[in-house]
């Protein structure tokens, strides 16, 4: 069963990669349900047995949708329907999980129908009998002050459940917030293999994004360049989970501040020889998403390659990233991380900025987060969350450096996606070591 599950997925991964093109949704939705597949058999037995909860439920509804539920419904299903509870009952000793739904629809073949609706008319009275038949030690549910993701029982369901729930077991209840950042941070073995390709086709967009196809000097704008993201995006059948920007930084303009160019930025600024360019792009498929940021220089009439100090300066922010991914080890938390990160590169006379963030089934997803590009000093709740294997990171971060040239300081700003796994860190499709000339 397994050789054959691995062999069909990987015939269908094959054709992708090998044609460059973007699958059918016939064929997008069979890859999406064998990884759920997957993700299903190893990712959430794992997750289970290290955090000692042994059941988890789920509910959510229609167009209010739980953010963990979102992903771990099959390719059919776009939304929940009606109200969907889902019940994972972990068995330590028998190494077994039980994946069941109460729920009026039949949600495909990774998770037992265990309501028949005709037979017992209230929902909520076949949930509390699953419970009741197990009687586990803990009940969980997706509540939490630390990250919204895992927050997404309302406040409607979270009261039904507890009126509904026998007396012995309102004692069992917690939350389920190392479940969901588990379940969700954890990044299955055909998942990287998918994402290897998805960043590389989002290095690819911004190569063409950056080139004479697109940018005309003296005529093409900011905003022209990021309209083209979106564009590409559209008309090669994928999505992209934030709107992308662009923007310039000049010899005869001020650098802006962390507050502007991270809330307010300007744009619509018409692209000319000499500018240094920089883009903020990611792009969603198959339930994962990139988030990659780059730099371009536009070469003057006469000029072959970039000026030496903007090269220089873009070392500098490669030695950054060097600095902050040889500081990942597992079980170190996101502070940790970061404010030895700082410390090493300030000793090193860099001027850096650290606002890395986990990877995967969301953008902005669930895990450490290390810093914040306004919480320097550490980040209270997701930042003291540690590091685990098997998990992808936006390795997001910048450093300042002062141009003599210029009479001013510039901003290396980068983000390339990297994984965490039993063998250290690796950049899942290399990262940017040269500015992208533009002629």
């Amino acid at each position: 069963m397994h050789r054959f599950l691995y062999l069909t997925v990987f015939s269908i991964f094959l054709s992708f990669t090998t044609y460059a093109q973007i699958l059918p949704e016939r064929d997008r939705a069979a890859l999406v349900d064998k990884i759920l597949e997957e993700r299903f058999k190893r990712v959430l037995p794992d997750v289970m047995s290290r955090t000692g909860i042994d059941m988890w439920v789920l509910i959510t509804r229609e167009y209010n949708e739980d953010p963990v539920v979102r992903t771990m419904l099959p390719a059919t299903w776009l939304n929940a329907r009606r109200r969907t509870m889902l019940v994972f009952y972990w068995d330590e000793d028998r190494f077994k999980l039980e994946k069941l739904a109460v729920a009026r629809y039949n949600i495909g073949e990774n998770i037992t129908s265990a309501w028949d609706k005709e037979k017992q008319p209230d929902q909520w009275e076949a949930l509390m009998q699953l419970i009741e038949e197990r009687d586990p030690e803990k009940i969980a549910l997706n509540y939490s002050d630390n990250y919204g993701i895992a927050d997404g029982i309302s406040k409607t369901d979270y009261e039904l459940f507890m009126k509904a729930l026998p007396e012995t077991y309102k004692n069992k209840v917690v939350s389920a917030e190392a479940l969901a950042v588990g379940w969700i941070e954890t990044r299955s073995a055909l998942e990287m293999q998918l994402f290897e390709e998805l960043v590389g086709i989002t290095h690819d967009i911004i190569q063409e994004a950056f080139s004479s196809k697109v940018i005309t000097p003296g005529k093409t704008t900011t905003e022209d360049v990021v309209w083209f993201f979106r564009q590409k995006v559209t008309e090669m059948g994928l999505d992209t989970w934030f709107h992308p920007t662009v923007d310039i930084q000049r010899s005869n303009e001020p650098l802006e501040s962390h507050i502007t160019a991270f809330t307010n930025h300007s744009e619509g600024q018409v692209i000319q020889p000499g500018d240094l360019l920089h883009c903020d792009f990611g792009i969603s498929y198959l339930r994962l998403n990139t988030d990659c940021q780059e730099h371009a220089y536009v070469l003057k009439e006469g000029e072959t390659k970039a000026p030496d100090f903007l090269e220089e300066a873009f070392k500098k922010g490669n030695q950054v990233q060097d600095i902050f991914t040889s500081n990942f080890a597992t079980g170190k938390t996101g502070n940790e991380i970061l404010l030895k990160s700082l410390a090493e590169a300030k000793s090193a006379g860099l001027q850096p900025s650290i606002y890395t963030h986990p990877l995967g089934l969301y953008g902005h997803s669930a895990g450490p987060t290390i810093g914040m590009w306004d919480a320097q000093e550490g980040v209270p709740g997701p930042g003291d969350y540690p590091l685990y294997e098997h998990t992808a990171y936006a390795i997001e971060l910048n450093t300042t450096v002062n141009i003599p040239q210029w009479g001013k300081d510039i901003r290396i700003m980068l983000e390339e996606d990297g994984f965490w796994g039993p063998k250290g860190f690796k950049y899942i499709n290399k990262r940017q070591e040269e500015l992208i000339l533009i002629d």
